[in-house]
């Protein structure tokens, strides 16, 4: 298997979208690559997100999504294994760059990632790896 890049480069993991096919042991694996810590997936790459839990959500932990905002409808945020309440300038930022947020624990986000990716939906998810 491939191993990605060392976090935080200015290199994405994936110059594309995957879906995920696995999550657990404080990593994810996708596109025949596995990788630890937490993953911002965008429509046109993966990154390593140094994010590890939700209350280091905000805009500039988010700076790719809100780069990226003409190509996303949605951003679904994975917290981790517990349940976060986006704070209300987020979600209005977020809203005003015309992207939903739909936060949800990293399980059921990365189901929701998929299906939606499947429908050729624009999507992103911002997902904090669990243990």
């Amino acid at each position: 298997m491939p191993k990605p890049t060392p976090s935080h480069s200015d290199a994405p993991h994936l110059p594309r979208s995957a879906p995920i096919e696995a999550y657990g042991n404080g990593g994810f694996a996708f596109a025949d690559m596995s990788h630890r810590g937490s993953l911002l997936c965008l429509p046109d790459a993966i990154w390593a997100w140094p994010v590890t839990a939700p209350d280091e959500i905000n805009r500039a932990s988010l700076e790719r999504v809100f780069a990226a905002a003409n190509s996303i409808d949605t951003l679904i945020i994975g917290t981790g294994t517990g349940v976060w309440l986006p704070p209300s300038d987020l979600r209005q930022a977020l809203r005003a760059v015309r992207v939903v947020l739909d936060a949800m624990q990293t399980g059921p986000a990365i189901r929701t990632y998929n299906i939606m990716m499947g429908e050729r939906r624009r999507v992103a998810a911002a997902l904090i790896a669990v243990p």
